[in-house]
């Protein structure tokens, strides 16, 4: 009696537990917007910045008011035929026994898909337009064949199996990202065409904070634990579930970061960041029927499937994804989908993987044989067609009625102010390089380049240099331009010269350079306007050699960008509070 007593128990226990962590879960998963919304800033330009965080934000709050009133009774109703559920208000006429803790699970898990789409159609996409066809997905098309797999219909009934969504959610916002991009068309200079039409060039745009894309990929990593994990029944699988979470994007990476370290000649910072999420996308659907080969196969191929990806949208399709979110979600989506019918094994804890005889199937590495994965293909195909019609049809009726893209001024401006009104994203928060103490420009920690670089002699050459002569009260203007980075340290080692007088700017400006090429994802990045310093400086008493010598010394790295001195003669200099002229003026003491 004892016995079945703490059976009784524990089985409450555990059950009351993880209905706690299925919230919890449900909450890191809304926790990825933040993670999807820092990547999507991060990867693109700064002027956009603004748009980008509202069309995150609108994703989840839009998503919320069309699943109440029409997503959740399709997913989650009485099953149709297989293939609806029966709409229904319970939320608001069956309170007290509606299913609280599903209708914020499968929210989040909508709100996912919408956002994915974001991504790729960045930088040039009408807000009002965004946000129809957000809700429509929201709406419609996921709730749809999210019953299809988890809200009893066919999919489910014949043994197709999508644990936590690579088909439902990545692969479906991945589709509709992908036939978003064509049908809106690149970002204005993306490609160059000759005079026949024909694209000869793809042009990188770099994205202006990796910084931010980082912490995004690392709190969708974290969000990720929540998404597979949630719907976990014991430990054992929770355990197993978050093991191949961990190892397959981790193994993606680095897989990612040795092939564009050979292609390119260096590891792709931002290729790499991709990679995690595709390596995770890829994990979603077999997370808790694989082992830790599987894991290590799936990430594997996810690390380059991504690079292949994103090679295959810029060079061969001509298509303009910002962030990669087609690479990521939507290849990789059907990757993970089809990985289940390889790599599912029984040997996983709570395997529950079988089809309409109720007979288990595992996968075809694992000698299942060829069922499990022919239902694996079977319910890709399904999946991707009813997205593929549907959200083509949504885009064109949107396109037709009030557009899908802003005009070209609009476009070059930058959304934040055509769209929302606001200037900027970062109005009032000055981007300054990191202070430097004035010890690091000793001569001994002078840079040096690397084998390779242009040689230092080469690298800003001057043409002209005035002479200072002793007693003559010549005074000659140095014009110095270089990276905002180098600001501090050019700062620091005037001063130690004596200068305490500079006109700083900051400029814009570009140049033919030769060396060595840039790649930013794959594509070499063009000499564009970039952002630089300009330092201007009148000397008299300072030789004038030595200022250029030192600011040499402190700019040089042997990269393109370092930056350019001018010399320049000057007739007079005049203090205009006193009056004084000449070599006085040129003084700061009273």
């Amino acid at each position: 009696m004892d016995g079945i007593m703490k059976e009784l128990v524990h089985e409450v226990v555990s059950t009351e537990v993880f209905a706690v962590w299925f919230l919890i879960g449900a909450a890191l998963v809304f926790w990825m917007q933040a993670g999807f919304a820092m990547v999507e800033a991060g990867f693109t330009r700064a002027k956009n910045t603004g748009n980008i965080i509202m069309k995150n934000l609108m994703d989840f709050c839009i998503g919320t008011v069309v699943f109440i009133l029409i997503g959740f009774g399709l997913l989650m109703g009485e099953d149709l035929f297989g293939f609806i559920g029966r709409p229904g208000f319970d939320l608001f006429t069956s309170y007290a026994e509606f299913d609280f803790s599903s209708f914020v699970f499968n929210l989040v898990f909508c709100a996912t898909t919408a956002t994915i789409v974001s991504g790729a159609m960045a930088e040039r996409t009408k807000f009002l337009s965004y946000c129809i066809y957000s809700g429509v997905i929201s709406a419609l098309i996921y709730p749809i064949e999210a019953h299809w797999i988890w809200g009893g219909g066919w999919l489910a009934q014949i043994g197709f199996h999508d644990f936590a969504g690579s088909c439902a959610i990545h692969m479906v916002g991945g589709i509709s990202a992908l036939i978003g991009a064509k049908l809106l068309g690149p970002r204005i200079g993306k490609f160059n065409k000759d005079k026949t039409g024909r694209i000869v060039k793809v042009n990188a745009f770099p994205g202006h904070s990796i910084a931010l894309g980082a912490l995004g990929v690392f709190i969708l990593w974290l969000g990720w634990y929540g998404f597979n994990g949630a719907a976990a029944t014991s430990v054992a699988q929770l355990g197993s579930i978050f093991l191949t979470t961990t190892v397959a994007p981790a193994v993606a990476t680095v897989v990612c970061m040795i092939f564009t370290w050979i292609k390119y000649g260096k590891p792709d910072v931002s290729m790499c960041l991709n990679a995690s999420l595709a390596g995770l996308v890829a994990i979603t659907a077999p997370c808790d029927v694989t082992d830790a080969f599987g894991a290590i196969a799936i990430g594997a191929v996810a690390g380059l499937l991504v690079v292949f990806g994103v090679w295959l949208l810029d060079h061969v399709l001509h298509i303009d994804d910002p962030v990669g979110a087609v690479a990521v979600h939507c290849m990789n989506g059907i990757w993970g989908t089809l990985a289940v019918g390889l790599f599912a094994t029984d040997a996983a804890p709570g395997y529950s993987i079988m089809n309409a005889r109720g007979e288990t199937l595992t996968g075809l590495f694992y000698g299942g044989g060829f069922e499990l994965l022919k239902l694996q293909i079977t319910g890709f195909a399904a999946v991707a067609a009813w997205t593929a019609v549907t959200i083509t049809i949504t885009f064109l009726l949107i396109k037709a009625i009030v557009g899908l893209r802003v005009d070209r001024e609009e476009e070059m401006l930058g959304l934040d102010v055509t769209e929302h009104g606001l200037p900027s994203a970062y109005a009032g928060f000055a981007m300054l390089p990191e202070s430097i103490e004035e010890d690091d420009f000793a001569e001994e920690n002078v840079p040096v380049a690397v084998p390779g670089d242009t040689p230092m002699a080469d690298a800003i050459p001057v043409k002209r240099v005035p002479v200072f002569e002793e007693g003559t009260p010549k005074f000659t203007k140095i014009e110095i331009v270089c990276k905002e980075s180098k600001f501090e340290a050019l700062k620091n080692a005037m001063m130690k010269l004596g200068i305490t007088g500079m006109t700083v700017s900051h400029v814009l400006g570009c140049g033919v350079q030769k060396g060595k090429p840039e790649y930013y994802r794959g594509v070499q990045v063009e000499a564009n306007l970039l952002p630089k310093v300009q330092v201007d400086i009148v000397v008299s008493a300072v030789p004038v050699r030595k200022v250029i010598e030192t600011a040499k010394k402190v700019l040089y790295t042997g990269h393109i960008g370092d930056g350019k001195i001018f010399v320049y003669d000057v007739e007079n200099v005049v203090k205009v509070r006193t009056g004084e002229e000449g070599f006085e003026a040129l003084q700061d003491v009273e």
